[in-house]
């Protein structure tokens, strides 16, 4: 299991247009991929799941990732966050 924790940067949260880009990214690995706030997890690979969190600009999520492909899942998904969120 692997795990990382970010802090939202972006002015306006995980609004539509980067929770898509992270659900087609989260899609292309077999492993569970789990966004928590404020012990609220939400699958990363379910657009009105990471929508539901409402996260905002200075809200802490963490990530975890379990599974087969879990190591090049939460590099990836690292460098999502840091080049869009």
């Amino acid at each position: 299991m692997k795990k990382f924790t970010y802090t939202i940067t972006d002015a306006q949260g995980i609004h539509a247009r980067p929770a898509g880009m992270l659900v087609k990214e989260a899609s292309k690995y077999k492993c569970n991929i789990t966004i928590d706030k404020s012990s609220n997890p939400a699958d990363a690979k379910r657009i009105f799941s990471v929508m539901s969190l409402a996260a905002k600009k200075g809200d802490i999520v963490t990530l975890t990732f379990d599974g087969i492909d879990e190591e090049p899942a939460c590099k990836a998904i690292k460098d999502f966050f840091s080049k869009n969120l």
